[in-house]
């Protein structure tokens, strides 16, 4: 339990480790509103890497988690039979486009919504996203044709919503300790996780707010960008002496 993990380091400061679960799969999934991931999402209870490791054909839960991310941000079949990270998968490219057709047969919105992406800069030359971040993109040059850089206008919105989220839950965090009174350091803070320092004393209540702050980001959303976030969001918290030392904890 907490109390006991924590009450085991009680003459130390502690680390106190927050990720966001599957960051870039939430991203997606609200920004293409795509009906099955949403439904899962919201449900907790699929998933996806194992799910997809079994309907696909894919050798393990990891070669499938890498498969999904990226194909978020526009993997192709041919990039997938050349990267070494996929090399004792042993497909072809033929293989892989058939990968890539049972993911999107599954998830039908992500498919349309890459679709639309690619279109609106065709059209426009930009991006405009529900917070109010603006991509523009250029064409370049590849074997004497101008064409649109297809990965950075499927990346760009992921990501960034990804940063928006964390940065979310780094004011709602930061306002809970302030508001608190605690004696915490955020110490670091990388992609989709969040590093604090803390009195061992203070433990217990920092991880309580930060399963707090998480549930309070959908509602955040909506409050700073006028648009709902229609998904719960969650994490995983781990604490410990240091990062060779650490044990998740739930509340």
């Amino acid at each position: 339990t907490l109390r006991e993990i924590s009450n085991s380091y009680l003459s130390l400061n502690m680390l106190i480790n927050v990720d966001a679960k599957a960051l870039e799969w939430y991203a997606a999934v609200y920004l293409s509103q795509d009906p099955v991931g949403m439904e899962e999402l919201i449900d907790g209870t699929v998933d996806q890497h194992s799910d997809n490791q079994r309907r696909i054909g894919l050798p393990s839960r990891l070669i499938a988690k890498i498969f999904l991310f990226r194909l978020i941000f526009g993997g192709t079949a041919y990039a997938y039979a050349s990267d070494s990270d996929f090399a004792d998968v042993g497909w072809n490219a033929k293989k892989w486009q058939a990968a890539i057709d049972a993911f999107y047969q599954k998830y039908g919105g992500l498919e349309k919504w890459h679709t639309s992406l690619v279109q609106e800069v065709n059209r426009t030359g930009k991006l405009v996203m529900p917070t109010g971040r603006i991509y523009t993109y250029e064409r370049y040059l590849k074997r004497g044709e101008l064409i649109l850089p297809r990965t950075q206008i499927l990346n760009y919105p992921v990501q960034g919503l990804g940063a928006d989220l964390m940065t979310l839950a780094r004011i709602l965090f930061g306002k809970s300790v302030m508001k608190d009174g605690l004696k915490v350091s955020l110490l670091s803070t990388v992609h989709d996780s969040i590093l604090i320092d803390s009195q061992q004393k203070y433990v217990d209540k920092v991880v309580e707010m930060l399963y707090n702050v998480w549930n309070s980001i959908p509602s955040e959303f909506e409050r700073r960008f006028g648009v709902k976030f229609n998904l719960p969001m969650r994490c995983e918290v781990q604490i410990g002496p240091n990062w060779g030392n650490m044990e998740e904890v739930k509340l």
